[in-house]
């Protein structure tokens, strides 16, 4: 059975979980990281020398990093669906969600940080406004990209929606003014009434 290490409060564990879910692969699943610990055992680190979640163990393959995981899952689980076949479409799928991660998520990264993990009296709110103000145009790319489109890659869900909408359902959860953002909102919407993210992300922002 596949196994996979990491707290579910972790975006990045959220991801491969909610992978794992709409493609109905059972799993297993052990709190790792943050208050649960784990990570940093001799143990641990053998199987991610970086000490970070997620990592899975599927059939005698140790794998980590969040978006090679979801990559590696589709694959083997949904060659053609969410895991698109011809070479322009997966490429299309592969931009979005390195765009998530070298993009969308480090812009808003502090401002999480800050208004969620952060007590109130010991925030940073410029450094929080920042984060906030980088990400605003990021976010205003994706609602344009998605004005025509059901999914990020079109009329379909693809293995680009998962790390995409866990990064803006963190984004919407945020308390601060979002701005219009209709396609988005749209699309999250439609993300939150599938069963894969029922339990993963409706849990409250940690």
């Amino acid at each position: 059975m596949l196994k996979i290490w990491g707290r579910l409060s972790s975006l990045n564990v959220q991801k491969v979980v909610w992978c794992a879910n709409e493609l109905g692969v059972p799993y297993e699943r052990i709190d790792a990281g943050r208050q649960f610990g784990i990570v940093g055992t001799p143990a641990y680190e053998r199987l991610n020398p970086n000490r970070l979640v997620p990592v899975i163990e599927d059939d005698g393959l140790v794998l980590w990093e969040s978006n090679a995981i979801v990559r590696y899952l589709c694959a083997r689980h949904a060659q053609g669906s969410l895991y698109p076949e011809p070479l322009a479409a997966r490429a299309d799928a592969d931009r979005w969600m390195d765009w998530q991660a070298t993009e969308l998520s480090p812009a808003m990264s502090k401002a999480f940080v800050q208004l969620i993990r952060t007590a109130e009296p010991e925030r940073d709110m410029a450094l929080a406004e920042a984060s906030v103000q980088a990400a605003r145009p990021l976010m205003r790319i994706l609602d344009r990209h998605l004005a025509d489109r059901e999914f990020v890659c079109g009329e379909r869900i693809t293995m680009a929606d998962i790390p995409l909408g866990c990064a803006v359902h963190r984004w919407f959860g945020l308390p601060i003014e979002h701005g219009t953002l209709s396609a988005a909102r749209r699309w999250h919407a439609s993300l939150m009434k599938r069963q894969g993210t029922n339990g993963v992300l409706t849990l409250p922002l940690e």
